[in-house]
């Protein structure tokens, strides 16, 4: 497989994993590596010409370094906003982990670094017998875990952040999103988690009504991820 590549979870829906992501390829693109992302698992999908298509993973692989099928971008892709097992279902179908790991190696093979971007956050379900966690294990890969900085957010990032590690793997570091300009304790918050998540900041993402991948890119210091321990074992 790759030489390095992350898992990107969130400390919720909507916290800011696409954006992180996409401005994390862009920020190791700079340093002149090849990059690719992946969304293995989509929902809220719009139908097509070309089939079911997600908004994020389109801008992903927009953002990669190398040209790629969609499918191997974005192997399970459902059209209903829902977590991905109930999804699965409905769509008469089960995610098999098998299929996502033989994509990531295709990905792997033609780039220095693949970013592969979660769906919701740590717990989510991918079949009555497999979460997330799993999917992780099997790509065995370090985790960034990416907070939606909000009211209830200090709790769901200490909770992430410690099931992370307590599942076994390698938390390389965590991002600060600022997703709500409205949220007045922004930085008492982001004082209290950088004291208390064990893992360097790698950035703070500031809100921006329009996304600019090159503004967004500055913030993130890659040095803190490379040359890292590229696994997702401690």
């Amino acid at each position: 497989m790759t030489a390095c590549s992350f898992f990107i979870t969130g400390t919720d829906t909507g916290s800011g994993k696409t954006w992180f992501t996409l401005a994390l390829m862009r920020a190791f693109q700079s340093r002149g590596m090849t990059v690719t992302g992946m969304k293995p698992i989509a929902s809220g999908c719009e139908e097509t010409v070309a089939g079911l298509r997600n908004a994020d993973a389109l801008s992903i692989q927009a953002q990669s370094s190398t040209a790629n099928e969609y499918a191997v971008i974005n192997p399970y892709a459902f059209r209903p906003p829902i977590a991905p097992h109930i999804a699965a279902a409905q769509a008469g179908t089960e995610i098999d982990i098998n299929c996502i790991t033989s994509a990531y190696t295709v990905l792997s093979k033609q780039n220095d670094v693949v970013i592969v971007e979660g769906i919701g956050g740590w717990r989510v379900p991918l079949t009555h017998g497999a979460s997330l966690v799993d999917l992780v294990r099997a790509l065995n890969l370090p985790v960034i875990l990416v907070v939606g900085l909000r009211l209830g957010c200090i709790n769901h990032t200490l909770l992430s952040a410690e099931t992370i590690v307590s599942d076994g793997l390698n938390l390389a570091g965590w991002a600060a999103c600022h997703i709500n300009p409205s949220y007045l304790e922004f930085g008492r918050t982001l004082h209290t988690l950088a004291e208390s998540v064990p893992a360097p900041l790698l950035g703070v993402l500031p809100y921006l009504q329009v996304f600019d991948v090159e503004v967004l890119a500055r913030q993130i210091n890659v040095d803190l991820l490379w040359p890292p321990a590229c696994t997702g074992s401690p």
